[in-house]
This record gives C-alpha cells, structure tokens and sequence, in this order.
C-alpha cells in the first residue's frame, strides 16, 4: 500500500502501474463484459455486474466464491472523466457496511498508465486494513487482465 504523509488512517490509498493505455485502463471499469473478467479478489468470480456508466447512474455487482459465501456491492457514479478520472461511492450490501467514496486516477508516463484508488472514509485503521488485501488482490488481476488485452490488441 502506498503510503504519503497526507494521508489520513480512514484512507486506503493503492498505486499499480499497467503496461496499457489509459483509454485501455479506463475501459475495464465503464464496460461491463471486461469489468467482470477481473472484479474481485484472488480466487473470487464476478458473475454479474450492472453499471449504468454515467454521474449519477447506479452499478452493482456480484463476487463468488467456492470459499466464501456469495456477495455483492453498489454504489452511485459522482464523476466521470473519461480516461483519467472515476468517482463513485461503494457500499457492501450485507447489514452494517458504510459507504465509502472511490477515486479511480489515469495518468499515462512514457507508454504505461499509472493508475492511483482511494477509498474513504473507514471507521477504524483495522477497517481500511482489512480492505488491503482484497483490493490489492482485485487490482492485481486488473493489471492481469488488461496486458492481456493490451498485447492482443497491439498483435
């Protein structure tokens, strides 16, 4: 997890850099047949996922596993600019979960895309920690997932 001195403890904040195009990137997450090919963590599937891609449109979606039992999260599109920024809010649909505030940033740097997630605000240091994972897990099949597609569509 990439850490600065700005940021606060209800902060989650994850850096990954992609051998992609920003377009490319930003495309995983507005179309919903690549969305789930790489949503949700290391041995989770993303059966289903409805996003209605537009400020104020409403997604959802579904993760299995043979682990776990099923799950599913949603949230509400505060801004969209294409290719380089994403905003929306994200909220577990089980009883309890807060809502958070997602920032998705695309920087393209010499070929590659930097792409920068917040998550805020967490209730506790051990909330936003518990998150680490899962969203490091997700990212990681992401940038899978895309240099995938950035190969093939380079052939």
């Amino acid at each position: 997890m990439a850490r600065s001195a700005e940021l606060r403890d209800d902060e989650l904040l994850i850096d990954k850099m992609f051998d992609a195009p920003a377009a490319l990137v930003f495309r995983l997450w507005s179309d919903p047949a690549h969305f789930v090919r790489w949503w949700g963590p290391k041995g989770f599937t993303c059966p289903s996922a409805k996003l209605d891609f537009r400020v104020g449109g409403h997604w959802e979606a579904a993760i299995l596993s043979p682990d776990w039992p099923p799950d599913s999260m949603a949230g509400v599109y505060r801004e969209i600019v294409p290719n380089e920024r994403l905003v929306f809010t994200f909220k577990w649909a089980h009883e309890g979960a807060i809502e958070t505030l997602v920032t998705v940033t695309w920087r393209e740097e010499g070929g590659r895309t930097r792409q920068s997630f917040h998550q805020t605000p967490f209730t506790s240091v051990e909330e936003r920690d518990s998150h680490v994972g899962g969203w490091t897990e997700c990212l990681d099949k992401e940038k899978a997932y895309v240099e995938a597609l950035a190969g093939t569509e380079a052939a």
